[in-house]
């Protein structure tokens, strides 16, 4: 138990050192209580609401990372609930804890937006197991939202991209592409292998179109810096990988 809690209580701490946080949306005191009293003890900071209409107004109101969410709840239910957070743009992570655990209901909850569903009666700690994976997941999640390499930084949710501050401008496919060669830094991407990403089945291994985008591409991101970055590995791809210049331009 000592390790465990231990484990827990540094691994609920985010990047700002932070406690993860939770809120139980549950009608049941009692349970709600349990929950809350369990998880503060393994180091999550959780809150309590006890109607769907709480649950919605404090969601809307803090940044939680998990939501735990009853079906059957005053006002608005807990799948009318997950509908709306999910409508308005809700990105925490939402966990059904009820009773009804028929396959109609398990459908009918990650349909309208839940990430699991653990049946009542539970095992506390596989609760708390399955917030874990949930945060790991987001955390994932948070980590691929935004690429770096060196001075370039690509942002997913604003679908931008800057260089030492500065931004720069691409096209859907030129955006594409980049993406492609940041998430394999300083590995070869072969041609093909750009083409079946970037352009699928609009691809034609006969065009130079390419070694048009990546030109392009150079001409946005390189011009003006003391080091380039798309490099040409001759006969077989590209890579991200930062040298002084001069090089080739294809």
């Amino acid at each position: 138990m000592m390790a465990g809690g231990i484990f827990t209580r540094l691994w609920s701490l985010n990047s700002k050192n932070q406690l993860s946080s939770i809120l139980i949306i549950e009608d049941e005191a009692k349970v709600a209580r349990f929950i809350q009293r369990g998880l503060t003890a393994e180091g999550f900071q959780a809150d309590i609401a006890s109607t769907g209409d709480d649950g919605l107004r404090m969601a809307r109101m803090h940044n939680y990372d998990v939501l735990t969410i009853d079906l059957l709840l005053p006002g608005i239910d807990g799948v009318s609930l997950i509908h709306k957070l999910r409508d308005e743009g809700l990105v925490s992570s939402m966990l059904i804890l009820s009773a009804r655990d028929s396959l109609k209901d398990k459908l009918l909850g990650f349909e309208a937006g839940a990430d699991d569903y653990l049946p009542k009666p539970f095992q506390f700690e596989e609760l708390v197991a399955r917030i874990r994976a949930l945060l790991r997941r987001r955390e994932t999640l948070r980590k691929d939202l935004k690429l770096i390499y060196r001075d370039l930084v690509m942002e997913a949710t604003s679908h931008s991209v800057t260089r030492a501050g500065k931004r720069i401008e691409l096209t859907q496919r030129e955006y594409a592409l980049l993406e492609l060669l940041m998430r394999n830094p300083e590995a070869v991407v072969t041609r093909a292998r750009i083409g079946e990403e970037v352009w699928n089945e609009q691809f034609e291994r006969e065009t130079n179109v390419v070694e048009v985008y990546v030109m392009y591409l150079r001409r946005k991101m390189d011009t003006g810096f003391p080091e380039t970055l798309i490099q040409t590995v001759r006969g077989v791809g590209y890579m991200l990988r930062a040298t002084a210049p001069p090089i080739d331009s294809l």
